[in-house]
């Protein structure tokens, strides 16, 4: 056995059933050991691909996603999906070839220093210098990965290291037992709780990963508290629940900005800075906070917690209930904000303008769409509008990327998706411009066996940009670009093609697509004069409710 095989067996020790990634020269015996493992190896057509696949994949199971590139450029293209993970808490375990221990001395050819270069793109990483020590690097690997918060990790194998032979075995992995918060923190946010007037939960991907939906959902109606959750946090709590105002995190102005003007305390559960900062919601700094976390709170000026409830949260949430007393307490603003919020969303069900709005667009979207379907977005202004207007009754069916919120993961991580939940209908939502970085893989998909929909926010330029440049400078430049012809594009591949042609045309043709044993695409036309018209809305909002 060489160290390659090792490195396999520890792999699938792990549960493994999938790895992502590229072959190449550096690489060649780990390929060669996977050719006889029982993981699949799925060849992408990018390394950025596999890494959005392995980042998709770890979100949506909990068990960190696999990918695998070769040295240099191959390394280089596999960084974007590898920060992507680690900034939005995804656990993933990134592979990469490198040249022998007998070049690193010298310049030598697509020789970087790829444990320098990771460094900052992950929790950990190593290089192999021993055959030994394989199997503890492999477990510390996964253990870090998938311990809270969540990352991305990368292991190094120098190619010569890899041919080594090796004696060994996978190490065992172990049970991690949940870590409960302190008693005094428990009653201390509990007493916080029973005094506040209008509390206001914040809910964050935190409570996702916790899989605290259940004893979240309790929570807020037991104490009846109104609930906001962060892009990464929906679905946390069934969007029809009448204590749902939905998702905030936009950066303009909305509804829910309301809800936090009149807090007199914000409840963040599993709540991370990085979806959304707290500069936006307490400005000064001047509104208490209750923490409830797995984690401790991050060190923020306006994120300075009056108590840090450190440990499960799901057993957080019902100590606090048993001590906290708010039963029958009316909540004076969240009916009418709730209200407001439903009517904004409702307004756009029969409107036929074409070229589409993007209200309508995804409101056709989630009347198709079933509760537990999956949706991945990418990142645009499209992200903005699917953020605001797409709603879920239970957590991972909308997949948004709001850390390092990357173009490009939409496609891939669809894919991952489909792996992960066959029977599901999963749909890529992604604009002209992000399905441009990553469409190659749904050739990867075609050939794999994971039929998708991806549906194109077509405006023929950068739209998010140019959103911001008319809100900062009343101009735009530099955003606009051609696109191919995608309906053709799409059967150039062997996928199913549509292109919208009237409002009228969309749910039918997506019903259609949702059928197809290949991945479909679906061209639309959309009308983002909505950016615009919606920042002056959202300037002349009114929170006197």
């Amino acid at each position: 056995m060489n160290t390659a095989e090792l490195l396999v067996r520890c792999l699938e020790n792990e549960g493994v059933r999938y790895v992502f990634g590229l072959p190449g020269e550096e690489n060649l015996h780990v390929l060669e050991a996977l050719r006889k493992s029982s993981i699949q190896f799925i060849t992408t057509r990018h390394e950025q691909g596999a890494a959005f696949m392995a980042d998709v994949y770890g979100r949506l199971t909990g068990q960190a996603g696999v990918c695998l590139s070769t040295l240099g450029p191959g390394a280089t293209n596999l960084m974007t999906g590898v920060a992507d993970a680690n900034l939005d808490g995804a656990p993933l375990v990134a592979i990469t070839g490198q040249v022998g221990t007998d070049r690193m001395h010298i310049e030598s050819h697509q020789y970087l220093d790829l444990v320098a270069m990771f460094a900052p793109v992950t929790k950990w990483n190593a290089q192999i210098v021993r055959p030994s020590i394989t199997p503890e690097l492999v477990r510390r690997a996964f253990k870090l990965a998938q311990s809270e918060k969540p990352g991305a990790v990368h292991i190094d194998v120098p190619e010569n290291i890899a041919a080594m032979p090796v004696t060994g075995q996978p190490l065992s992995k172990g049970d991690l037992s949940p870590t409960f918060a302190s008693f005094h923190s428990i009653e201390k946010a509990a007493e916080i709780i029973s005094q506040a007037k209008n509390p206001l939960i914040l809910v964050g991907n935190g409570a996702i990963r916790a899989n605290a939906s259940e004893a979240l959902t309790e929570f807020a109606t037991k104490m009846n508290i109104p609930v906001a959750n962060t892009f990464m946090g929906k679905g946390v709590i069934p969007y029809t629940h009448p204590l749902a105002l939905w998702a905030v995190g936009l950066q303009q102005r909305d509804h829910i900005s309301c809800g936090f003007d009149n807090t007199d305390v914000v409840i963040a559960i599993g709540y991370d800075l990085i979806e959304y900062s707290p500069k936006k919601w307490n400005r000064e700094g001047k509104t208490p906070i209750v923490h409830i976390s797995a984690m401790p709170a991050e060190i923020d000026s306006s994120y300075i917690p009056e108590v840090e409830v450190v440990g499960d949260i799901s057993d957080s949430l019902y100590e606090i209930m048993k001590r906290t007393d708010r039963t029958g307490k009316p909540e004076p603003y969240a009916v009418e904000l709730r209200d407001s919020i439903r009517a904004d969303y409702e307004r756009y069900a029969n409107d036929s303008e074409f070229p589409i709005k993007p209200q309508k667009l995804i409101y056709d979207l989630r009347q198709v769409m079933g509760a537990d379907d999956v949706v991945i977005c990418d990142v645009g202004a499209h992200k903005m509008w699917m953020a605001r207007h797409y709603h879920c009754e239970s957590p991972n069916t909308c997949i948004i990327s709001n850390g390092f919120a990357a173009m490009g993961i939409a496609i891939p991580g669809a894919m991952a998706a489909k792996l992960v939940y066959p029977d599901k209908n999963i749909v890529a939502v992604t604009g002209d411009g992000g399905f441009m970085m990553n469409c190659q893989e749904l050739e990867t998909a075609l050939r794999v066996g994971t039929p998708f929909v991806t549906i194109i926010f077509n405006d023929g330029g950068y739209g998010l940009i140019e959103w911001k440049q008319q809100n900062q400078l009343g101009r735009s430049a530099f955003t606009q670009f051609t696109n191919p012809d995608f309906v053709k594009f799409a059967e150039s591949m062997g996928l199913k093609g549509y292109r919208i042609e009237s409002t009228a045309d969309f749910i039918p043709m997506l019903k259609d697509a949702l059928t197809q044993s290949v991945p479909s695409v679906i061209d639309c036309r959309v009308d983002y004069r909505e950016n615009l018209r919606f920042t002056q809305k959202a300037g002349a909002l009114n929170c006197a409710i």
